[in-house]
């Protein structure tokens, strides 16, 4: 009788998870629900996990930026936390606007994965052929991808890992870019080559999870906080700082790349025009804990770009 009672408190959950339905935020949720019980001595029954189907995943038509942006993948599980249908949210932090309302809280950042972008269909930059038609709905790959190959035609590619596979196998585009961290995560890592950080910026906290919860549910803040990593964290709000300071969008191209090594953070940023003919690049380094950096860096570069460039950024 005690193991059935035992059994049976076990099994409560204690947690319940928001997710978008697709593979691989279900993986997102599965590695953290993992952690979580790891951390807490929870049985995986304690934390009920709870897919949506987001507006991003039901149109996958047109580009993010043509439809609502960023806000499409977050805006069923903001309900949901916002109305206590859920105690938190999982998010690829890439994802997530920049600008969040004051009652939800980033209250972890797991372990960041592969940052790098995977190209589908050929070796390199280099070996992609002549004219091209490469697919993306990316600002940042297309433009990135342009200022390097300017032969190449971008075409619209949107969907998850394997309906973009699917698509170009079909022969929608020659090529295309998937995240690494996505694959990897899906079990996928032989899948294309991954290029090289030093030639290919990743988008701002590629391959960060994030685990968002209401600002004002300490005990849920205080169960969060056990699996965050600190260095990732770092990271990610680097990146997200200059995002803000910069006043990008879906519509901006923008490429950050920042490490975090003791204490301290090396940032990379690279601004493009659409087009790919324009692009302006900074290097900083700055204390973890400082925050003035970034809005200088950024109001710097939005100073000094180009008009080619700057169209596209200054609207926070």
């Amino acid at each position: 009788m005690n193991d059935a009672l035992n059994h049976d408190r076990q099994s409560v959950p204690i947690l319940r998870l928001g997710t978008r339905e697709s593979p691989l935020a279900m993986a997102q949720a599965f590695e953290t629900r993992k952690r979580l019980c790891e951390a807490h001595g929870w049985d995986e029954a304690q934390i009920e996990l709870m897919p949506v189907r987001a507006s991003g995943d039901k149109i996958q038509d047109r580009p993010l930026a043509e439809i609502g942006g960023k806000a499409l993948w977050t805006k069923e599980l903001d309900q949901w936390l916002a109305e206590g249908h859920i105690d938190a949210a999982v998010h690829s932090m890439k994802d997530v606007e920049t600008q969040r309302p004051d009652a939800f809280q980033i209250g972890a950042i797991l372990p960041r994965a592969d940052r790098r972008d995977v190209l589908i269909g050929a070796g390199s930059i280099a070996l992609i052929p002549q004219g091209a038609t490469v697919g993306t709905s990316a600002p940042r790959r297309a433009a990135q991808l342009l200022s390097l190959r300017p032969d190449c035609r971008i075409v619209g590619l949107r969907g998850n890992v394997a309906t973009r596979l699917a698509k170009l196998q079909a022969g929608e585009a020659d090529v295309t870019f998937l995240a690494a961290a996505g694959l990897e995560r899906l079990e996928k890592s032989g899948v294309g080559t991954a290029l090289d950080g030093k030639d290919w910026v990743p988008a701002a906290a590629q391959g960060a999870i994030g685990i968002e919860c209401r600002t004002d549910d300490r005990q849920t803040a205080d169960w969060l906080a056990k699996i965050d990593h600190k260095p990732s964290r770092a990271e990610v709000e680097a990146d997200r700082s200059l995002l803000a300071a910069l006043g990008g969008t879906c519509h901006s191209p923008i490429a950050v790349d920042s490490h975090y090594v003791e204490g301290t953070i090396s940032m990379r940023a690279v601004l493009f025009s659409p087009d790919g003919s324009e692009n302006m690049e900074r290097n900083v380094q700055f204390d973890c804990l400082d925050t003035s950096t970034v809005r200088q860096l950024g109001q710097e570069m939005l100073d000094t770009a180009p008009p080619g460039i700057r169209a596209y950024f200054g609207q926070s």
